[in-house]
């Protein structure tokens, strides 16, 4: 394995000058992709709509074509997973990936094109590990399997005897890499793919537990319920016995913050390696590129095309829309994506705070919206509220205020979960009926609430705080905002105002 290591190291150092380019010329890199994006859909139904025969330069651009949301899009997402093809992009769509929900689906779907997957998503994949062998030379990463826990595959939901298949952009990826990396990683393919996940975990476990794993791609919350597993299986103490080479692990998805600790108990040394990516449905789009910082280099040669809202501009009938070049450090923008995929000037949700602009690097703000997503969840304040009000309404009771945020593993044997401070005007008749109707609801309308807490494996049911009126009104006094416009917070991926209400509980 040692040569397959040195070679395979050589070939991925390479690709460094590719990324310098981008890092070098960015403004004309991503003029270039604008310009290639445009001329290959032009005759698409899509492009065709809105002209793309005369549109010239970015100017063009942003004036003919709108800003989308999800809603705004399914309408030709739908059309194509119907059968009907060159809507948005000209190659065929097979793939759709599938994510969190919006207000009125339990679940996005996101085509996936075969230029996506190659330019953007393996792309993705090839250069963070070129970055990672340049900053560690002396990195045996090429030396034993990696480790990529991955989600499920699914049947087209609107034609499920079509070609079309649906699933976490994970497995769409995981599906369709190249027979070499099959062979570099483990599980197997079978087991990766399986869609019941308390078996799956246990069929993972098993399966690689004998392997030499020397890195790990996933999520930190499945990551740890399967690290958890092995130990047990191997009465391993911390999983370095078990794996003894172990020296990356390949995160996203969730804030890894939270995690670092329990990781370090779990994998005991100083010299494991953590590297950050900002991998999504709907692209690829940052690589930790630094040893000693937590900022992502943003990727610009994937086929996306990036622009901009400044979060003071995110809530007006018309906002403000500008392209990286006028991007400033430390500002909050909402991101806007135009890609390989026929995802056209398309608002996906999060939040980012550049820290340079020589090269563009960033750190990943939050989302347009409250939410939590400690756990990989995405719940936002719509799924949050209509949890309420089924729980209230199953158990006569009547709520003036709450707020919810994570409740984070205290130690390697034990769960995350929500913790809830609901305000009552009526308490309910059962709390206990109160807690269940909550999670079950939660489940029903958020697909990635489901699977994380589907049999306990990543999350425990939510913890709730049941008080009486007028503490929500003592903390905004005690902030000085009582009264106006102010309003307590529903979620947040952070503590903070959580533990500010409970210390006036206590």
């Amino acid at each position: 394995m040692e040569v397959v290591n040195t070679f395979l190291t050589w070939i991925f150092k390479n690709r460094i000058g590719q990324i310098e380019n981008f890092m070098r010329n960015p403004i004309e890199v991503q003029e270039q992709i604008l310009e290639e994006l445009i001329s290959t859909a032009k005759r698409t139904s899509f492009g065709k709509t809105y002209k793309f025969n005369d549109i010239d330069n970015y100017r063009d651009f942003a004036s003919r074509i709108p800003v989308h949301s999800y809603e705004e899009l399914r309408p030709y997402f739908e059309r194509i997973m119907k059968g009907e093809q060159n809507v948005l992009w000209p190659s065929e769509i097979l793939w759709f990936s599938k994510s969190s929900g919006t207000t009125s689906s339990r679940s996005k779907y996101i085509p996936v094109s075969q230029e996506a997957l190659e330019d953007c998503h393996f792309k993705g994949g090839k250069d963070m590990l070129s970055l990672y062998v340049n900053n560690y030379p002396d990195s045996r990463v090429f030396s034993g399997k990696s480790l990529s826990i991955g989600g499920s595959l699914g049947k087209n939901p609107i034609d499920p005897a079509s070609e079309i298949q649906v699933g976490d952009i994970s497995a769409v990826i995981m599906e369709n890499l190249p027979l070499w990396v099959q062979f570099a990683r483990t599980p197997s393919l079978e087991v990766a793919l399986m869609s019941e996940w308390e078996s799956k975990i246990e069929k993972m476990a098993r399966e690689v537990m004998n392997e030499n794993v020397v890195s790990i791609s996933g999520v930190p919350t499945w990551t740890i319920v399967l690290l958890q597993r092995i130990m047990d299986l191997k009465k391993a103490k911390n999983i370095l016995e078990v794996w003894p080479n172990l020296e990356v692990f390949f995160h996203g998805a969730v804030a890894f913050g939270p995690y670092k600790n329990l990781f370090q108990e779990l994998i005991p040394s100083s010299k494991m390696r953590y590297m950050e990516t900002y991998n999504a449905s709907e692209g690829f789009f940052g690589i930790q590129d630094q040893k000693d910082s937590e900022e992502l280099l943003l990727m610009l040669d994937y086929g996306i095309f990036y622009e901009f809202i400044p979060m003071e501009e995110w809530e007006k009938e018309f906002p403000k829309v500008i392209p990286l070049s006028e991007v400033e450090v430390g500002k909050n923008y909402a991101i806007l994506i135009t890609t390989n995929a026929g995802l056209w000037r398309y608002k996906i949700g999060d939040t980012v705070r550049f820290t340079e602009t020589s090269p563009y690097r960033f750190k990943i703000s939050g989302r347009t919206k409250h939410f939590i997503n400690a756990f990989g969840e995405e719940v936002i304040v719509e799924n949050a509220e209509k949890a309420i009000e089924a729980a209230a309404e199953a158990t006569g009771s009547s709520i003036t205020n709450f707020t919810a945020a994570p409740l984070y593993f205290g130690d390697s044997k034990s769960k995350g979960a929500h913790e809830w401070i609901i305000e009552f005007k009526t308490m309910p008749d059962s709390q206990e009926k109160f807690i269940m109707v909550l999670d079950e609801t939660l489940r029903e309308i958020n697909s990635d609430y489901d699977a994380k807490r589907y049999k306990d494996l990543a999350l425990s049911a939510p913890k709730v705080h049941f008080v009486k009126e007028g503490i929500f009104s003592q903390w905004l006094k005690n902030k000085g905002k009582l009264g106006g416009q102010n309003k307590v917070p529903r979620l947040s991926n952070t503590r903070e105002y959580l533990e500010e209400v409970l210390s006036i509980l206590r």
